[in-house]
């Protein structure tokens, strides 16, 4: 799904930021009273939430906060958190931590992808370079007498 704008009534050009048009969860569509309610918080705690930099909504051009699938997830997150006991300080440092460990984790799989395609490469390799039993003697008495230098 490309950029809204122009395409929905009462909405051409007002969308500033939209998210990515290929993943519908991070598309921002959700107005503060809906995300406030599905979030299971009052609208108020969510700027509270903003102003401390626990989320970052989608604004239109008119200022108007929008909230994505997954805003909404990291909003009911942050709620798991804080009726665990933690402060808003303690739940910045734990998705902080969560985050760090999504990216590392992805990395980790990344060079773990690399390392196996490296291994299968070497392993084609040296399956060429391998000589049938049969032929052995054969390639061996074609290299000519022995080298001392090998």
């Amino acid at each position: 799904m490309a950029d809204v704008r122009g395409q929905l009534p009462g909405l051409p050009g007002r969308l500033r930021r939209i998210g990515n048009a290929g993943d519908p969860r991070t598309r921002a569509v959700y107005v503060i009273s809906v995300a406030a309610e599905l979030a299971g918080v009052h609208p108020q705690t969510l700027r509270v939430y903003e102003r401390r930099g626990l989320v970052d909504p989608s604004r239109t051009d008119g200022g108007n906060r929008r909230y994505s699938e997954e805003d909404i997830d990291r909003l009911r997150r942050i709620q798991e958190l804080t009726n665990a006991g933690h402060n808003l300080e303690g739940v910045r440092a734990v998705l902080a931590l969560e985050a760090e460990l999504s990216r590392l984790r992805a990395e980790l799989e990344q060079v773990r992808s690399e390392a196996r395609e490296a291994l299968e490469r070497t392993h084609r390799q040296y399956r060429r370079d391998l000589v049938p039993v049969r032929q052995a003697e054969l390639v061996w008495r074609a290299r000519g007498p022995a080298d001392p230098r090998r």
